[in-house]
Parts: C-alpha cells; sequence; structure tokens
C-alpha cells in the first residue's frame, strides 16, 4: 500500500535545485530587462520572484551542503535539520518578498495605471521564460515522479522528507502558472486600453505566490518540528525486533526525521526472563546491525527493556503518540 511506501531519497533532488537555480537565472535577467524597457507591473512582479526565486535556490543549496556534515560534540547526529532550517526560511522568503512585493505593486498600479509600453518584448520574454521555466519544470517532474514511486502525487508530498525534491517543483509550477497570468494580464491592458489589468495580473501573481508560500512553509515547518520515519522503516524495525531471537515482543517504537537520510529509533522490547545481561546486550548488538543493514537512514537505535505493562503504564502516563500508531496488528 501506499502508506508503506517510502520515496527515495538521492543525489536527484540536489540536481533538481541546480536545475532551477539555472532557469531561474535566464528568467530573472531576461523579466528584469523587459520590466524596465515597458514598464509593466506584472512584469515587475514576475522579475521579483525569479529573482526571489535565484535566492531561494542557492539557499537551499547552501542548506543541503550543511545537512551532510558529520556529526561533532555539538551535534552528535549530525547537521540533517539545517535543510529543513534553510526550506524554511525559503518558504517565508516567497511569502516576504515575492508575494508581498506583487500585490503592493499590483495595488499601487491599480490606484495609480501607467500605460505599457513596448508590449511586444513583454511577450517575447514572457515566452522566453516559459520555456526556460519549463525545461527546469520537466526536469524537476522527472526527477520528483522517481522518487515518488508508487505513490501519489499528494502522498508523495505529505510524506516527504527532502524538501529540495519538492520545493523546486511547487516553485516552478508557481512560476508557470504566473507567467500566463502575467502574459494575459499583458493582453488585456494592450488591447482595451486599461492599464489597471495590469496591476491585477500582479496582484494575482502575489495570491498564487503567497499559496505557494502557505503550503511550503507548512510542509516545511513540520519537518522542523520533527516528524516520525516513514511507515516502511518503522514497519521494518518492529518486524526486525519481533523476530529477534529472545525477544519476547516489541512493545512500541518512537522514530525521528532528522534529515532526508537521518533517523533515530527508540525502541522498546520486552525480552525473555531467562535472559541475563550480556545475552540482551548480544542479542541488542544483532538486532542494530539488522535494522541499519535494511534501513541505512537509521543512524542510532536505541533500545529499552522493560514489560508491556511498564511500556503502557509510561505511555498512559505521557502519550507522546496515539496508542497502537507503531504497533504490527
Amino acid at each position: 500500500m501506499a502508506s508503506h511506501a517510502r520515496l527515495s531519497s538521492s543525489s536527484s533532488s540536489t540536481a533538481a535545485v541546480y536545475a532551477a537555480l539555472a532557469g531561474d537565472i535566464l528568467v530573472a535577467i531576461s523579466k528584469v530587462g523587459a520590466a524596465v524597457w515597458t514598464g509593466s507591473a506584472a512584469m515587475t512582479s514576475e522579475a521579483i520572484p525569479s529573482a526571489v526565486d535565484s535566492t531561494n535556490e542557492i539557499l537551499l543549496l547552501y542548506g543541503i551542503h550543511r545537512s551532510v556534515q558529520k556529526p561533532d560534540s555539538e551535534h552528535p547526529f549530525g547537521y540533517g535539520r539545517e535543510l529543513y532550517f534553510w526550506s524554511f526560511v525559503v518558504s517565508l522568503l516567497i511569502f516576504a518578498l515575492g508575494a508581498g512585493f506583487s500585490i503592493y505593486e499590483g495595488i499601487y498600479r491599480i490606484l495609480y495605471p501607467v500605460p505599457i509600453e513596448s508590449p511586444v518584448v513583454s511577450y517575447v520574454v514572457l515566452a522566453l521564460s516559459f520555456l526556460f521555466e519549463g525545461g527546469s519544470w520537466l526536469y524537476s517532474l522527472r526527477q520528483f515522479r522517481r522518487a515518488k514511486g508508487s505513490l501519489g502525487f499528494f502522498d508523495a508530498f505529505r510524506l516527504s522528507k527532502d524538501p529540495p525534491s519538492f520545493m523546486t517543483l511547487f516553485e516552478d509550477s508557481a512560476a508557470l502558472v504566473g507567467i500566463l497570468v502575467a502574459a494575459v494580464a499583458t493582453f488585456s491592458a494592450v488591447a482595451l486600453g486599461r492599464p489597471e489589468f495590469d496591476g491585477a495580473g500582479s496582484v494575482a501573481i502575489g495570491v498564487i505566490l503567497a499559496a505557494t508560500s502557505v503550503f511550503l512553509a507548512r510542509e516545511s515547518k513540520s519537518l522542523l518540528i520533527g516528524e516520525q520515519a516513514y511507515p516502511s522503516i518503522r514497519k521494518s524495525i518492529l518486524s526486525l525486533a519481533n523476530a529477534q531471537p529472545g525477544c519476547l515482543s516489541a512493545n512500541g517504537l518512537f522514530t525521528a526525521q532528522l534529515g532526508p537520510k537521518q533517523v533515530v529509533a527508540m525502541l522498546s522490547l520486552e525480552f525473555s526472563d531467562v535472559m541475563l545481561a550480556p545475552q540482551i546486550e548480544e542479542a541488542f548488538i544483532d538486532l542494530e546491525r539488522k535494522v541499519r543493514e535494511k534501513n541505512p537512514e537509521v543512524v542510532a537505535l536505541f533500545v529499552k527493556p522493560q514489560t508491556a505493562k511498564t511500556f503502557q503504564d509510561q505511555r498512559n502516563e505521557t502519550p507522546l503518540v496515539p496508542a497502537g500508531s507503531n504497533r504490527i496488528d
């Protein structure tokens, strides 16, 4: 089932960010030139987000670079959440700079309309921008499809632990829709002789960017706070624990996603009463080896020997997750 699948994490998301960065730089240069030439509000509103997108891709690449640093004494589990932090920053920049400027510029041009000069230049630049963004969008879509496997798009966005894989796709999608809106607004303003439509197009672009930003911020915040590992990883750990010789049952499991390829797991196990401490230690070492062989994302596994009753009593006193959510039925 899709709920037990996991998205593959690889260097493909990094390649998608580089592709998006190249496209955004080309688009930003062409749009800035056209905005200065034509004085179009919609074109200006398109140029600013493109420049912001270029900065965003650089921040994502910086986050990827920081997240793969080795653990040290200050950060014993590594720097995986650096990527989630910078992804959240990117979503805020889209809202504050991209959406905020577009809406402000649009309202200003509605109140104080200015005719568009040389609309042909705008059309040419928008066509080139659509071509550049479309190429980046196709590459991001291809990489995301490869990563999501059998999952549907919605489930893949919701379950993904690798923000660059879906952020570049969403940014490019919003950019393509924005280009179409700018083209319609420019054509309406010129054909009808109503420059107010130019400002209205700018406001519409701002709303699109704001909606995109809210979605990305929500997903990034959830990862930054701390999500569970993929259901398939949790099921695998519990299955291995229940099959471990000397282990009577796996009472429950708590996991925390520290990065796209970094998971910490805490496992409650009930061992046979006849087992001595050295035997329990050997069983744990063997279980940890099996878990890491099958799930290389698990960077640390902590095991707490306790009876099922003790585990349930502690859960009732301090409920961390809904009862039964980490058990295999």
